[in-house]
């Protein structure tokens, strides 16, 4: 199979990962529930794993790396337990439903009113619309770093530089770009980053996280065991033990830890280059296919995924053919992002998305370009 569906999780891991989670398998026990070697071995490696994420995000303190199930438990947790009621958030066009169900609930909840910066037919968002949609009782901006249909990405060091302006908390949906793209929570002013450890990170399904800058309070979005302070009637205050109610997925983290070693040897500059290169040879060849329409801004850096349409095909149709006729994995279909479809005109048809990994080469994307041709003729 030739899989080009990175953007959903990146199917193959590196070898240390997958040795790592099964080593952890009959190792470890859980973490902060004994004194024992399992459960010390537990809490080393899941350490371990905060220290690496912290260093890797420029997150000055590991233990406000709080480890979740996935980038959408991460921003349940900002989202809700960071944003004060009678709030106006600001968030954009762009985002995956990790985002806007939860803002949504809050609105339909009375907790918070919404503005959302628009995106033209490209995907592309205008940067003075942020001014445009403040209000004296905005408190917050939410917003992805890359999109996840049209990989394009977002200037969030100049988001962070409006939301620190304004004393606005700022959360960032780091699901498309963790492990490819440099992020310095410090540098690009960021409050809350999201992360999810199963796409560029490499990581094991069920792992991520949100890394939290120094000051920033958030209450806990769910309460339960933590194995400390038990004759508490709430859960502990010191992070990140408030936001980690019950036991966590240290045989995952154990990979995640992995796959951060991996990614730091490899290289974030080498990965985002052979990724780029993927991406823009497909591009370069689909582009120029009759009955091909392809979606997104390409003039400037952005995510390795390339969505497209060929003809009036549906988009379900199209991936199907894809996975059976050729042996390619795609992700057809709305992709979680109803707005950002809504703003390319793509709501009923939906867009076939290619996105490219680590483990990908230029033959395989020759031979999606080759498949796309046929299908189009």
């Amino acid at each position: 199979m030739i899989y080009l569906d990175n953007a959903a999780t990146t199917l193959h891991k590196p070898e240390q990962v997958i040795a790592a989670v099964v080593e952890a398998m009959s190792s470890m026990g859980n973490s902060g529930r004994g004194t024992h070697g399992g459960s010390l071995a537990a809490s080393r490696t899941i350490y371990s794993a905060r220290e690496k994420a912290a260093a890797l995000f420029g997150c000055p303190r590991a233990d406000h790396v709080a480890f979740t199930c996935n980038s959408t438990e991460a921003l349940n947790i900002a989202i809700n337990g960071g944003i004060p009621a009678g709030s106006h958030v600001i968030s954009t066009d762009l985002e995956h439903n990790s985002v806007l169900r939860p803002l949504y609930r809050l609105e339909r909840e009375g907790r918070a009113s919404l503005s959302f910066v628009p995106a033209d037919r490209q995907g592309r968002i205008d940067y003075a619309d942020f001014e445009r949609l403040l209000r004296p009782e905005t408190r917050a901006v939410v917003c992805t770093h890359a999109s996840n249909l049209t990989g394009n990405l977002v200037d969030i060091a100049r988001v962070g530089a409006f939301a620190r302006e304004h004393g606005l908390l700022f959360i960032v949906d780091a699901s498309q770009t963790a492990g490819v793209f440099p992020i310095d929570m410090e540098k690009m002013g960021i409050d809350v980053l999201c992360f999810t450890g199963h796409k560029g990170l490499m990581g094991p399904q069920g792992t991520g996280g949100l890394c939290l800058r120094e000051g920033i309070d958030i209450r806990p979005w769910k309460v339960g065991g933590s194995g400390v302070q038990t004759y508490l009637e709430t859960q502990p205050e010191e992070y990140p033990t408030r936001l980690e109610a019950g036991t966590l997925n240290g045989h995952g983290l154990a990979g995640l830890a992995a796959a951060l070693d991996f990614l730091q040897e490899t290289g974030l500059a080498a990965i985002h280059q052979k990724e780029t290169a993927l991406m823009r040879r497909f591009y370069a060849g689909v582009s120029a296919i009759d009955g091909v329409t392809v979606y997104g801004d390409f003039t400037g850096d952005r995510a390795a995924v390339v969505a497209l349409n060929v003809r009036d095909y549906d988009s379900g149709e199209v991936s199907d053919v894809l996975a059976v006729d050729y042996d390619i994995a795609t992700r057809p279909g709305a992709h979680c992002a109803p707005r950002m479809h809504r703003a390319l005109g793509t709501a009923e048809q939906g867009a076939v998305r290619f996105s490219f990994g680590w483990f990908n080469t230029a033959e395989e994307v020759d031979k999606a370009i080759a498949a796309i041709r046929e299908i189009a003729a």
